[in-house]
């Protein structure tokens, strides 16, 4: 390319043209950073410039990443006390809003909350609840260190609690986490177990000022554990374990792939069964680790775990192909294994919905599942090719001797029968 056309004066003819061509790059640029800008500015006026009612001033304050939520707060290293708000934008006078400190842990379990709802009588209410067990219902009780008051308002479809806690031992920086969810009766009830509801804990430190969501810090800990845990039970029951029942299936019509279809088949099944253990046993540790915990996910998990231990325990008691009881072996095995691959890929869709890693993921195991039913439906045709023409072959060269499954006939092979 050459350069553009000058006059005399060393200008372009056609300078608009010439410099539109220029800046182009800088636009690309400049207009996602204008946005990001735009953005910056409209939270941290949410966030610092908000006014609360009866003059509350505070120092400090974030924007939580999750459920619309911020932290504003005072520290006082004087007397190792914080004044904090927690504020929950856009929720519905039907819903309960939590924020909590953890002490112990990054998740739930050990959480000591202040909780606000609107009461049996409709009016707005804020207490106290320490979260145990997965089972807490957020009923009231006291935390493990002191709290000098609370109470909240709502206004516009805004939550606002207030506080003043008594930091334990002079510490300043904690584990944080915030969760709303739907009340009945005045109660509290479960909150969603997917989506922002699963992502909304981090760290705080009310010295510094300085506040991490989940997507950092301890926060990516607990996202490589998820991703581990997600991509080990994909691998193992959702793909390795579907791949050594085609094994089986298919492999054994060739005469001459017996008996490699087998030990590639128990090699695949074993493979599946320990990567599978290994995934299932990193749920547990998230579970106990984050809080997530949900009694379909974590039920299927569990049978999953108990027909892949009684499938591999049955390979050692496997009858051999002249004993008797070899056809309820054989029904037991396919119909355990089977069940364990469709538990198996419900159980990873489950996941997906828990811990919601985003679409691609969702849609390349979606990918995998379409290769391996047109590789299943290929593989299932030809079989049938095979097995009918090796049962009209056989037919003709031994009338009234019968053809076993998948080609096999009921009576030995022809040496076998000629001997």
């Amino acid at each position: 390319m050459g350069l553009p056309q000058t006059t005399k004066t060393g200008f372009p003819k056609d300078l608009d043209t010439w410099v539109g061509k220029m800046t182009k790059p800088f636009k690309t640029v400049l207009f996602p950073c204008f946005l990001i800008s735009l953005f910056s500015s409209a939270s941290a006026q949410t966030c610092n410039n908000f006014t609360f009612s009866s003059n509350r001033l505070f120092t400090t304050c974030t924007a939580l990443p999750y459920l619309n939520a911020f932290l504003h707060w005072n520290y006082h290293p004087s007397n190792g006390t914080v004044d904090i708000a927690y504020r929950h934008t856009g929720i519905a006078s039907s819903r309960w809003v939590a924020w909590a400190l953890n002490l112990k842990g990054q998740g739930m379990i050990g959480g000591q909350c202040l909780v606000a709802l609107h009461n049996s009588s409709g009016l707005p209410y804020a207490y106290t609840s320490s979260v145990d067990t997965y089972d807490t219902s957020l009923g009231e009780t006291p935390l493990s260190f002191q709290v000098q008051r609370v109470l909240t308002e709502y206004v516009s479809n805004e939550m606002i609690i207030f506080a003043t806690l008594v930091l334990p031992n002079n510490q300043t920086s904690f584990h944080q986490v915030w969760n709303d969810g739907p009340v009945s009766g005045g109660a509290p009830q479960p909150h969603p177990t997917n989506g922002d509801n699963l992502k909304s804990m981090g760290s705080v430190d009310f010295a510094t000022g300085i506040s991490n969501s989940s997507s950092g810090g301890g926060g990516s800990q607990q996202q490589k554990k998820k991703n581990v845990h997600g991509a080990l039970n994909a691998i193992s029951w959702g793909t390795l374990m579907p791949i050594g029942a085609m094994t089986a299936r298919y492999m054994k019509v060739f005469k001459s792939a017996d008996p490699a279809w087998f030990y590639l088949h128990v090699a695949c099944q074993c493979c599946a069964y320990i990567i599978g253990v290994t995934g299932w046993a990193t749920g547990l540790a998230l579970g106990n680790n984050t809080g997530i915990h949900t009694n379909s996910h974590g039920n299927i998990g569990m049978t999953l775990f108990i027909l892949g231990t009684l499938q591999v325990c049955a390979l050692l008691l496997r009858p051999k192909k002249d004993n008797k009881y070899r056809l309820y072996w054989n029904f037991y095995h396919w119909s355990v294994g089977y069940t364990v691959i469709i538990l198996g890929i419900v159980n990873i869709f489950e996941g997906f919905d828990i811990l919601d890693p985003g679409k691609n993921w969702k849609r390349a195991y979606i990918g995998i599942l379409i290769f391996l039913g047109i590789t299943a439906a290929f593989l299932e045709a030809y079989t049938w090719y095979v097995v009918l023409k090796r049962k009209k072959t056989e037919s003709g060269r031994y009338p009234g001797v019968g053809v076993g499954e998948n080609g096999d006939s009921g009576y030995g092979t022809r040496s076998q029968q000629e001997a």
